[in-house]
């Protein structure tokens, strides 16, 4: 298991939040970080409080949390330098989370530029595209159609576009470590045994069976969702095995091929807490030196990571969005309804109306709507054409923000 070296405390600074949210996406970020183990001593006697959550901890000696003593990213950059591979978990959404990697891998890849990045985020069939992205072959919207990035993992891209556009600026090689959805899915319903052999492409050659700590981290996130089903627990950890062992096996390819390069691997936090997710089963794989970084928003415990990073929770600002509900019928993108008062209804688009493009970009399928509109704020204008009975008609539209407007 893995002991906890420092905790850090990540402070994001205000101007970058504005800065990455748009288009200059790719500037040097450098976090201030404090160090906590030395006195005065905050006592993990019975509880650590990240994010406004707290975590009670194992019973023994206690730990200790010193807050004056800093520590620069400077610092902490050379330890993670010595270790061929950097796992750096993440919540999701969490934008403070991202601006953390993207950090670690700036300063990582100044030291070495032979430095890969692996992500959850792109499933292994896409791989061509995740290339083609990085080589500039491929535009940003082209990159998350080809991916079906909206369709596939869905968080909004503005959290992920710093690191991804970082990564082309510099010619960073990007693995797409996760298994197919469908896959995952698969196992989850019928258990490995009840794949048919066309499901079993993507699936890993080996997989280990889950030791107790693990089974039981699961067992607390499956009784959140309770199954009638029967073996249906045990179905739910052949699939988190699948899950981690398929993505174990996909960075190991490539670290094994390319024997000089180290990689940041990106992933829910989940995944590599522990190291019993994706840090065993790549070690098991390649014998490579790791480290373990988690950010803010997880319950922190003894042995969670080698480094914890707290950060001041960061908003994206609103995004920018069309105020309607499309649905995918007929081999069109109709609008199957429009929010009162939102920005389309403003501009006069009408339930039924069939979406023809949006910015400029041909509309499909719902997915296609959000790679339309995925870097645009409240106040943007974007054209709008649409087919409506026999006709086409064209609308500008300034954008509104409202979370519970869908597109």
């Amino acid at each position: 298991m893995l002991n906890i070296d420092s905790a850090l405390k990540l402070k994001v600074p205000d101007d970058l939040v504005a800065e990455a949210s748009y288009h200059n996406l790719a500037g040097s970020y450098v976090p201030n970080i404090y160090c906590k183990t030395g006195f005065p001593y905050v006592l993990a006697l019975t509880l650590i409080t990240i994010s406004g959550r707290a975590v009670a901890q194992q019973s023994g000696p206690p730990d200790a949390i010193d807050w004056h003593d800093t520590v620069s990213l400077d610092r902490l950059i050379p330890q993670l330098e010595t270790k061929r591979v950097i796992f750096v978990g993440e919540m999701h959404d969490r934008y403070d989370n991202h601006l953390n990697q993207l950090a670690i891998i700036q300063r990582l890849h100044q030291l070495d530029s032979n430095l890969a990045i692996g992500v959850e985020y792109f499933e292994q069939p896409f791989q061509v595209q995740v290339d083609d992205y990085i080589a500039g072959k491929t535009t940003e919207r082209e990159f998350l159609q080809a991916t079906d990035y909206f369709e596939t993992w869905g968080f909004d891209y503005r959290l992920y576009a710093p690191i991804f556009r970082y990564a082309r600026e510099h010619k960073v090689p990007v693995r797409a470590l996760n298994v197919p959805a469908t896959l995952a899915s698969a196992v989850a319903k019928r258990g490995i045994a009840g794949l048919a052999p066309d499901q079993r492409t993507y699936l890993p050659k080996e997989i280990v069976p889950a030791d107790e700590a693990y089974r039981s981290r699961l067992r607390e996130a499956f009784e959140e969702h309770k199954s009638s089903q029967r073996d249906a627990f045990e179905h739910f950890v052949e699939a988190q095995l699948v899950w981690d062992e398929g993505m174990a096996e996909s960075a190991a390819a490539y670290l094994n091929a390319h024997p000089e390069n180290k990689m940041v691997i990106l992933a829910g936090a989940g995944h590599v807490e522990f190291g019993t997710g994706i840090p065993k089963r790549l070690e098991r794989r390649t014998k490579a030196t790791s480290a373990i970084v988690v950010s803010s928003g997880i319950e922190v415990e003894p042995q969670i990571a080698d480094y914890v990073l707290l950060s001041n929770k960061q908003e994206l600002p609103a995004a920018g969005v069309l105020g309607v509900n499309v649905e995918e019928k007929d081999g069109q993108c109709r609008i199957r309804s429009v929010v009162p008062g939102g920005a389309a209804e403003k501009a006069g688009l009408k339930k039924g109306d069939v979406l023809v493009e949006v910015d400029h970009l041909t509309i499909k399928k719902r997915s296609d709507v959000r790679v339309a509109l995925w870097d645009k704020k409240s106040g943007d204008r974007v054209q709008v054409t649409v087919r409506r009975k026999s006709s086409t008609k064209s609308f500008d539209v300034e954008l509104a923000a409202s979370p519970m407007e869908p597109h």
